[in-house]
């Protein structure tokens, strides 16, 4: 089933949400598409959601079936924070996904998007001891802002909300341990930027640890500097948002039907 197809399965949304919510769908299906043009996506599963504008218990997530590089705006399916699909559609939602961007949005005000990953290096670092190691600049940008929640099994009991949120914290990124990767941020474009770049720091830990030699980690007082110079950089408005968007729109993507 081509995109094209999907695209005349679903009707446009585009001028019967509100502007703010259709500009949220726009973004939230081209990073779904990122996601798979960059190699980070699972098949039909894991799952990005995105809060709905001016709302505290209302987010949109991926139709469960769909490959991530099918996905359009108006695919996307709204639902409430108990799971209750708002929005006619034919499409339901995964339910481990349901459990997890349920758990975050509801507790997590300052958070517009949340972005998780099964990747490979994503879950050979979930499963190392160690975690992620401060051993590169990319992996300094989480450097005591990357929380760790233990595996559970896959995530459908509603219960492991609490956990995931207590172990989540305020932190801007959590690994799932012997599981994967997420992230966080205060737009889409921000937790795509923060998986990009968790997602270099855990092949880059992979590659070096494989290749046997002794590592060099900065010493404590760099990290730290390095902590703090991410923290003023960081921002919702990122500049490179619009050439990912330009990169898709060279494809010929329909992410914004």
């Amino acid at each position: 089933m081509g995109v094209d197809v999907i695209a005349d399965m679903v009707p446009s949304l585009k001028g019967k949400v509100s502007e703010e919510e259709w500009k949220t769908r726009v973004d939230l299906a081209a990073c779904y598409q990122l996601v798979a043009h960059f190699g980070m996506s699972d098949l039909i599963f894991t799952h990005i959601s995105a809060r709905i504008p001016g709302t505290h218990d209302q987010f949109l997530i991926n139709p469960y079936g769909l490959f991530f590089d099918e996905i359009t705006a108006s695919s996307l399916v709204k639902v409430d924070i108990d799971g209750k699909i708002l929005d006619e559609t034919n499409f339901k939602i995964n339910p481990a996904g349901y459990t997890i961007h349920s758990a975050v949005h509801g507790a997590r005000h300052d958070v517009d998007c949340v972005l998780h990953t099964h990747t490979t290096a994503g879950m050979a670092v979930s499963s190392q001891k160690q975690g992620l190691l401060p051993m590169t600049q990319h992996a300094l940008m989480f450097y005591q802002r990357l929380a760790y929640h233990g595996y559970e099994g896959i995530a459908l009991n509603l219960d492991e909300r609490e956990r995931l949120v207590r172990d989540l914290g305020d932190s801007i990124a959590m690994i799932l341990r012997n599981h994967g990767l997420l992230t966080v941020g205060g737009s889409v474009a921000e937790a795509f930027r923060r998986i990009f770049y968790l997602e270099k720091a855990c092949q880059s830990q992979i590659e070096a640890l494989a290749g046997g030699a002794e590592l060099i980690l900065p010493p404590k007082e760099v990290c730290e500097t390095a902590k703090e110079q991410f923290m003023s950089l960081s921002s919702t408005d990122t500049l490179e948002w619009p050439g990912l968007l330009r990169i898709l729109d060279r494809k010929g993507s329909m992410y914004a039907h």
